[in-house]
């Protein structure tokens, strides 16, 4: 995974080869303003141990303190995607319901697809009405394990 970060909180989290993580990386550098420079800060150490324990199925809540980058209602969006609860899976119909706007299934799907702190801010959980997994910058593939790997997780734990 790639980590963007300073010693405030963490700004991108994603796979390395998902789709658009480029386009991600600029947007933050144009927004932020902030140069990018490889190295270690607090703030990666600890997601870095948070993602070890996430994968080894012992953490459901990632602690690391995030900076969410986006408009007033992507941050809504992704506010409201943290609270899916581990190992469960919402629509985006549903979403868009909780949200008071049945009508934005379509602007929950493009506020979703530009969440730049996945596992964190968990994009994965969100599936078509359907059922069917839908779209997902680190590939349907990788979103299915993501999602077996919590469901296994939560009927152990």
């Amino acid at each position: 995974m790639i980590v963007l970060a300073d010693e405030v909180g963490l700004y991108l989290l994603e796979f390395v080869g998902s789709k658009g993580l480029e386009a991600e990386i600029k947007r933050l550098h144009t927004r932020t303003k902030k140069t990018i420079i490889p190295g270690h800060t607090k703030i990666t150490d600890l997601i870095e141990h948070e993602l070890q324990q996430y994968f080894a199925g012992t953490l459901q809540v990632f602690t690391t303190p995030v900076v969410l980058v986006g408009s007033p209602f992507q941050k809504l969006v992704w506010w409201e995607l943290q609270r899916i609860p581990f190992g469960q899976t919402k629509s985006y119909k549903e979403i868009a319901v909780i949200l008071c706007n049945p009508d934005a299934h379509r602007a929950i799907a493009r506020a979703n697809a530009t969440n730049q702190l996945a596992l964190i801010v968990p994009c994965h959980r969100v599936i078509a009405t359907g059922g069917a997994l839908g779209g997902y910058a680190g590939g349907v593939e990788r979103k299915q394990w993501l999602l077996d790997h919590e469901h296994r997780q939560r009927q152990i734990i």
